[in-house]
């Protein structure tokens, strides 16, 4: 009953919103636990014919299996899109969604990294190794341009314009964005392309990734975590850091120096400023921090 508004819904996901192909995956899947829920209750309801009620039950169902809260917001998120999706195309002519209460999110500030551990753990790279070289190119980039870890190891060489001190990146969604990239990644970058990559046996079709594995393919995002990992072991880092943690680190430290949120916005590659306004909160707190240790009557 379904399936031509799951086919409509996923070309509109596709055509007219541009997402990559894991979040209309994402979308979809709401779509279909939605189905399964009518089904297992014995409700052959259209789209249309979909209330409050419905959905509300649809969502203690989804809580009463264990989903965290973080998990049920996002579902919400998916079916509000899809009834969106309804309305713009006459299926339905109200929004059942539009009362469907998504719950409470503690908003959780991100851990990140000081100056000075960030140099501790690029400084624990072994550069006696070719892996390390490359590491060193890489982690130099992160924390130079803010970079997803999707972004640096999809990374072409083809959107590389270190002469005018620029990357180009695609990031969520596909869409693309022109990044500034700092001196010290661009020396490590060239340094791997010159001494290191040029020594790799290069896959078909991985021609153009800029950071390969020995195998001369590109690096996974679980290969980038495990490399931080490590590295935070042999630094003596005790925080639970992650290749996020270098973005949250870039964006904080520009926060903290006084950076337009705006512009901040822009090198994230964010949709919503509202996104990028946590780092405001994290500045909040090194504000306080910093009142507490220098300030007299904070003492």
């Amino acid at each position: 009953m379904w399936e031509p508004y799951k086919k409509g819904y996923k070309a509109w996901l596709q055509l007219e919103k541009s997402l990559s192909e894991n979040s209309v995956e994402a979308y979809l899947h709401d779509i279909e636990m939605l189905c399964n829920f009518l089904e297992s209750n014995n409700q052959k309801k259209s789209p249309s014919e979909i209330n409050l009620k419905d959905l509300e039950n649809f969502i203690r169902s989804i809580n009463e299996l264990g989903l965290s809260v973080a998990s049920q917001a996002r579902i919400i998120s998916g079916l509000r899109s899809f009834f969106k999706y309804c309305l713009l195309e006459d299926i339905l002519k109200t929004d059942p969604t539009l009362l469907l209460e998504a719950p409470k999110m503690q908003r959780k500030l991100p851990d990140t990294l000081a100056f000075s551990e960030i140099e501790l753990l690029i400084n624990a790279i072994d550069l006696s190794k070719p892996e390390g070289g490359r590491n060193k190119a890489i982690l130099e980039t992160m924390y130079s341009c803010g970079l997803r870890v999707s972004e640096v190891v999809n990374l072409k060489l083809s959107c590389l314009f270190l002469d005018v001190g620029f990357i180009k990146v695609t990031g969520k969604g596909d869409k693309e964005r022109l990044v500034p990239i700092g001196s010290d990644a661009i020396k490590y970058i060239q340094i791997y392309q010159s001494q290191i990559r040029n020594h790799i046996s290069i896959k078909n079709g991985e021609e153009d990734i800029l950071f390969l594995n020995r195998r001369g393919q590109r690096l996974t995002r679980v290969m980038i975590f495990l490399i931080i990992k490590e590295l935070a072991k042999v630094a003596g880092i005790q925080k639970n850091i992650s290749p996020h943690t270098f973005r949250h680190s870039f964006a904080t430290h520009l926060v903290e120096g006084g950076a337009d949120l705006r512009a901040v916005q822009e090198m994230l590659g964010h949709e919503s400023i509202t996104t990028t306004e946590i780092y405001t909160h994290l500045n909040r707190e090194y504000l306080r921090s910093t009142l507490q240790q220098f300030h007299p009557a904070f003492k």
